[in-house]
């Protein structure tokens, strides 16, 4: 391997391993639910795909082939930290957040989760 790979690689994993430090002590020490999901949805997804880049530049110059296994990671990490996050701020939401202490959407429409279910061709009088 030449040395160039390796300082790409060791490199790579470096910043894998601060991101993923990072994210996993912003998930320990911040002090809300809302604030603690930045932490793991953010800088933990780099860390992991730091790790990731530098499983397929190693496969890259080692095995002198190309791993899908690591793009097939990326990609469902990249599709589903986004959507755990909405999902578990929403569970906070209606679990310890009211209607009243939300600030105003500025649309015609509340809240999603805190409005009854209309015939959605007019909006819904939350006054």
């Amino acid at each position: 391997m030449n040395l160039i790979a390796e300082i790409v690689i060791s490199f790579m994993l470096i910043v894998g391993g601060i991101f993923g430090l990072l994210g996993s002590w912003g998930l320990v020490k911040l002090n809300d639910t809302m604030r603690r999901l930045h932490a793991p949805t953010k800088a933990t997804t780099l860390g992991v795909g730091g790790v990731l880049i530098a499983s397929m530049v190693y496969f890259a110059v080692v095995m002198e082939r190309v791993s899908f296994h690591e793009l097939l990671i990326t990609a469902f990490l990249l599709i589903t930290a986004p959507i755990t996050a909405n999902f578990v701020a929403k569970a906070h939401m209606h679990r310890d957040v009211k209607e009243r202490d939300l600030p105003p959407t500025g649309g015609d429409y509340g809240w999603a989760g805190y409005d009854e279910i209309g015939d959605g061709k007019q909006p819904i009088d939350t006054k």
